[in-house]
């Protein structure tokens, strides 16, 4: 068998699936290997899947990967962000399921601490949301009184997916997360980049419980069982930033996938505006952290699954003076809205599927137009890149540019995130060419410029009408 000479090796730890892949040395992805994750059970609002069966799969998919190259290149991981488990420690078996960063059971805590909203915001650039490990914790902990004295007292171990794999791949030799991970739990305050005692107490989590947090690059842990050394690990909507971005603060990336996110990088010292979510993309070994700002959209791939979305053009939009929104579980940053899920402006009930169709499409280009306005008003951006799998519908790539006052491009790359992971654990060294297509607009054609105007006063009109 002929063998790749490979830079490094990435391994994507997903939601629905787990991918490997080996960069050669001109920064090309090579002999990528995708399994499905074990499947999701979701329940009143709990999403749980065997913990086990995950780590085996992920164990094979870089097995058959890391077969094809013949050296020994090191190794980037990226992972799902706040899907967390607690897990014997002398065993290694998990005490629960993998429960899913989509798991709503924080719920209740979220409603207890909802008025330290802003000392979390200012702590970790998050909102309080059930998203988050700190919360599904917190919910764990207080249900099971007898959990806390089993981690306290070091018995069981409880972190995010990366943890667990990194603990269970070193032999039970290190227990960490990265600080890009780490960010997302609502427990580390991300100015200083360490747990932070007054999150801990909030959420009535032990501080000594949690993992050590490690830089994103260079960690060189030996993983005995695969012959590699790990020397990246970062979350995955991370790892597909460095993809598919410089650290311009003049570029933005927009990624429709499962949900969207809006995103460009921070200067050193900036921070978030206007409730705009700060993340934490990376920080590398000598303690040098990069940031960004960051809009979301919540479930927009559920939203738009029952409706023929490849079936609509640029031609079906702004058709009618209905308004729309997209977010079946409500509105995320700079709202924070749970006030609507999928609502429109006025009755739907006469209008035909694709009309339908027409304005949830609308509604998620005007949101990331108004979002990229935003960004834009507090300084100037001089381009924006598309990627993600709904990225690949015309009529949404059409829609975005003939808002936007700036060029806006469509990433080819597939696999973002492995690309990323790959890059971090080689060093950043190589300077891959991104493949782009600039959106060509119909400049004439402005009728959906003009809705947008239209839909934002509407959106404000509705914000301060049920203002809390």
């Amino acid at each position: 068998m002929d063998h790749v000479l490979t830079s490094a090796i990435a391994l994507d730890l997903g939601t629905t699936s787990i991918k490997a892949a080996l960069m050669d040395r001109q920064g090309n992805l090579q002999h990528i290997v995708t399994r499905p994750a074990p499947a999701i059970d979701s329940h009143n609002g709990h999403y749980e899947s065997n913990a086990l069966g995950y780590a085996v799969i992920a164990e094979q998919v870089l097995k058959e990967c890391t077969a094809q190259t013949g050296n020994n290149p090191p190794l980037g991981l990226c992972s799902q962000r706040s899907s967390f488990l607690i897990w014997d420690k002398i065993s290694g078996n998990p005490v629960t399921p993998l429960i899913s960063w989509q798991d709503d059971r924080g719920a209740s805590c979220c409603d207890r601490l909802h008025a330290s909203t802003d000392t979390i915001h200012n702590l970790t650039g998050l909102r309080l949301t059930a998203y988050y490990f700190a919360p599904k914790l917190s919910f764990l902990l207080q249900e099971n009184p007898a959990w806390r004295d089993k981690l306290v007292q070091g018995e069981w171990l409880a972190g995010t997916l990366d943890t667990f794999l990194i603990w269970r791949w070193t032999h039970g030799q290190h227990f960490l997360t990265d600080a890009s991970m780490a960010a997302r739990t609502l427990l580390m305050d991300i100015h200083q980049q360490h747990w932070s005692d007054a999150l801990c107490q909030l959420f009535n989590i032990p501080c000594s419980i949690l993992p050590q947090i490690k830089p994103s690059t260079g960690l060189n842990l030996s993983l005995p069982d695969f012959g590699l050394t790990l020397q990246a690990s970062v979350g995955d909507q991370s790892a597909a930033l460095i993809a598919s971005l410089t650290d311009s603060q003049t570029d933005a990336l927009v990624n429709l996938g499962t949900g969207g996110f809006v995103i460009r990088s921070l200067a050193k010292h900036e921070l978030a505006f206007d409730g705009y979510l700060q993340t934490l993309i990376y920080q590398n070994e000598d303690q040098q952290v990069q940031f960004a700002v960051e809009g979301t959209l919540n479930s927009i791939a559920t939203a738009l699954a029952p409706y023929p979305v490849r079936d609509c053009c640029i031609e079906d939009l702004a058709s009618n003076d209905i308004y729309c929104l997209a977010e079946p579980s409500g509105l995320g940053a700079p709202y924070f809205r749970k006030d609507w899920g999928v609502y429109f402006s006025q009755s739907v009930s006469d209008l035909t599927t694709q009309q339908i169709t027409a304005l949830m499409l609308e509604a998620i280009i005007f949101r990331i137009a108004r979002i990229l306005e935003d960004f834009h008003h507090h300084s100037p951006l001089t381009q924006v890149y598309l990627s993600g799998g709904l990225s690949e519908l015309l009529c949404l790539q059409q829609g975005i540019a003939q808002c936007l006052p700036f060029p806006v491009f469509h990433l080819q790359q597939k696999e973002a995130s492995l690309q990323g992971a790959a890059l971090l654990a080689f060093g950043l060294k190589l300077n891959c060419r991104r493949q782009v297509n600039k959106i060509v607009i119909k400049r004439e054609h402005n009728v959906i410029s003009e809705k947008f105007q239209h839909w934002k006063n509407w959106l404000d009109g509705l914000l301060a009408t049920y203002e809390n």
